[in-house]
């Protein structure tokens, strides 16, 4: 049978909920994540937080799996918010292009003005 979330001492039933409500339902999950997401899991110091994941990634490598699966995030290019490129940071960009120097902005055009008449 596959190991399960519950399989590493120390995560019984309740901290297995609370990282499920953070979105961290498998080992693979588990064994990606930074030690700062799961410490900011109440119920998780630093080090608790280090010590779960260092077991989830033993508990993958003994059971067969060597690497964790990538999730749906990952294959798309979207991180966390501690990490890089996401969606808003496309969205910034296509914004940001046009704007600048040359558009228009500040520069007034003689309407109906002829330069050398008085």
């Amino acid at each position: 049978m596959k190991p399960a979330i519950i399989d590493i001492p120390g995560i019984g039933a309740a901290a297995a909920e609370a990282l499920a409500e953070h979105r961290i339902r498998g080992l693979a999950g588990l064994a990606r994540a930074s030690v700062g997401k799961i410490a900011a899991i109440p119920g998780f110091s630093e080090a608790r937080a280090a010590q779960v994941i260092a077991a989830a990634t033993e508990l993958l490598a003994t059971s067969g799996s060597t690497q964790p699966a990538r999730s749906k995030e990952e294959k798309s290019g979207k991180q966390d918010k501690a990490g890089g490129k996401g969606k808003k940071g496309k969205k910034d960009k296509k914004k940001k292009k046009g704007k600048g120097k040359g558009k228009g902005k500040g520069k007034k055009k003689d309407k109906g003005k002829k330069k050398g008449k008085k």
